[in-house]
């Protein structure tokens, strides 16, 4: 089993802004002339890690990571006005022109895999390869499966404590209600609605659930954040054109080299979703981890993005 490579520091950070309302922070990591990767983060509103360095060789790749609007170190925070996939996708392109690299290989984990394919369907001339992880493609029926009826069957007693800040009366599209509360102009309830909704998601992301995680995501700061884009996005239908777009415009990658990473046990992102994924791009290579969830730590997701990584450098 791949382990991780030792965490190493940013050689440059900055800011760049994006529009009047948006700046966006970013870094650059390991070698300067090496292969160029951008890291797109999942939530939407998750902000970046330094963990996702450690998944490349920093002799090898030049490394680019970036808060999304809204989120990490980009400004103002919990934004939702100007925030959607396609003010992602132009973001993606002003810091790779910025940053004057011609092309670059796209690494993205759960909404960050919905972004690398909103990306690089659009700009498939900038993209050297794509490694995903935790398909996730913002159709009704998988928003369904976890944050209606389907996870619940399996966590519960998670469950339970998601459903606490939603009435009875409003259960039957608790997006909506969620949506409701998180964009309230009382900042309690907000906070209320931000907490359980982010602790869900951490409560179900691994399939040994980590307390560690559990209070990360529970903190005021970040589940505002996190939830607040994410419920934002939801509601709006992931802002594309029809539910099947992504998987509909996979003509347009077949020719980019591909790897898609799953865990078998993933609840999050079932793995029926990155099923459908392979069947219309077969040209990627498909790896289903039969002992993982959805977590990009867990052994062998690490194990297989790593083996990814160092394939793509060579």
């Amino acid at each position: 089993m791949r382990q991780l490579y030792p965490l190493f520091e940013p050689y440059e950070e900055g800011k760049l802004k994006v529009s009047d309302l948006h700046t966006i922070h970013y870094e650059q990591s390991g070698n300067p002339n090496g292969k160029p990767v951008v890291i797109l983060h999942g939530g939407p509103g998750g902000g970046s890690s330094p963990l996702y360095r450690q998944y490349f060789n920093s002799e090898k790749w030049r490394i680019v990571m970036f808060d999304q609007r809204g989120c990490g170190k980009s400004t103002p925070y919990a934004e939702l006005r100007e925030n959607t996939t396609w003010n992602s996708v132009a973001d993606i392109e002003q810091i790779r022109e910025y940053l004057n690299i011609e092309k670059w290989v796209v690494f993205g984990g759960s909404w960050g895999s919905t972004l690398s394919l909103a990306y690089s369907q659009t700009h498939p001339d900038k993209c050297l390869g794509l490694i995903l992880r935790g398909i996730f493609m913002l159709r009704q029926k998988e928003l369904h499966w976890f944050y209606q009826s389907g996870a619940s069957y399996i966590f519960p007693d998670a469950w339970e404590e998601y459903l606490k800040p939603i009435p009875i009366a409003e259960r039957d599209d608790l997006i909506l209600a969620y949506y409701t509360r998180l964009t309230s102009e009382d900042r309690d309830i907000r906070l209320e609605a931000a907490r359980a909704w982010s602790v869900w998601e951490a409560s179900t992301s691994k399939l040994i659930p980590s307390e560690k995680s559990i209070k990360r995501f529970g903190e005021d700061e970040f589940a505002e954040a996190f939830a607040r884009i994410e419920c934002h996005y939801f509601v709006n239908k992931g802002f594309l054109e029809t539910e099947n777009q992504l998987l509909e415009r996979c003509d347009r990658i077949s020719q980019i080299p591909g790897i898609i990473v799953q865990g078998r046990y993933d609840v999050v992102c079932p793995v029926i979703t990155s099923w459908e994924l392979h069947q219309a791009w077969q040209q990627a290579e498909y790896i289903i981890v039969p002992d993982a969830g959805h977590s990009v730590s867990e052994p062998g997701i690490v194990d297989a993005l790593i083996t990814a990584t160092d394939k793509f450098a060579d």
